[in-house]
């Protein structure tokens, strides 16, 4: 899956250097590049072409690169570029595919835009599934399967048959009712992004539980079908909490 890019960066030498490696990724291809934000977001604003994917500079004058992504409406996929570390969690709360830190090596650049595609793909799949498709994974009217890339092909994986999600560094652990396991290339807050709410829920930075699966919980931990269970993180107790008071 091919993805359309602009790139944003007011350094001219860093401009060029992330249009270079756009250059060797052969599923990137650049739109238009961009030496500050004002042009970049009226070049959104007036064009009628596609754009997937930003590649973005937080440090900016005029307007930065955090302020350039809350002033878009619908923004495409975000990866942000800067020299200074402390810009991360802010650029992780708009939700970015990724945070490159300067100077970036090009085996970092290609990692980030693989998890791009690797997002693209998911949710184009998940879109475009149409019950004809997909008779097996298809109630009534709704979508019981999510798409999951693993092992050089598309897995549909029923909702009921997820256990759990485990985060594994840049990848996604899929505990399935068979025993079996999927990982995937993707961050767990993208994947939680394209559940359903209701069905699933986050108990720890590094997990999300089957509502279906729990058998039991106490204070720091939940119990899951197949007598496994997973902690729960303190930020997550009071929201889990709230939903198992609500379930009864």
């Amino acid at each position: 899956m091919n993805l359309k890019c602009i790139v944003i960066d007011d350094e001219p030498l860093a401009l060029r250097q992330m249009v270079a490696y756009l250059s060797r990724v052969p599923f990137l291809e650049l739109a238009e590049s961009f030496d500050n934000a004002v042009d970049a977001r009226s070049y959104l604003q007036s064009t009628e072409q596609r754009v997937d994917l930003i590649f973005v500079d937080i440090n900016m004058p005029e307007l930065s690169g955090i302020d350039f992504v809350r002033s878009l409406v619908k923004p495409p996929m975000v990866i942000f570029t800067t020299a200074y570390s402390e810009y991360a969690i802010d650029g992780f709360r708009l939700e970015a595919i990724d945070y490159l830190l300067k100077p970036i090596s090009f085996e970092v650049f290609e990692r980030a835009a693989v998890k791009a595609q690797s997002l693209a793909q998911l949710l184009s799949l998940r879109d475009s599934a149409k019950s004809e498709d997909l008779p097996a994974c298809e109630q009534s009217s709704e979508k019981e399967c999510i798409s999951v890339r693993a092992d050089h092909k598309t897995t549909l994986v029923r909702y009921t048959n997820i256990i759990y999600l485990e985060s594994a560094g840049e990848y996604v652990r899929l505990h399935l009712a068979d025993g079996s396991k999927l990982v995937t290339l993707f961050r767990l807050k993208n994947m939680e992004s394209t559940l359903p709410a209701e069905r699933f829920v986050r108990v720890h930075r590094s997990f999300i539980v089957n509502l279906e699966h729990i058998t039991g919980y106490t204070k720091g931990r939940v119990f899951l079908s197949g007598g496994e269970y997973v902690p729960i993180g303190e930020n997550y107790k009071e929201a889990f909490a709230a939903i198992t008071q609500r379930l009864g």
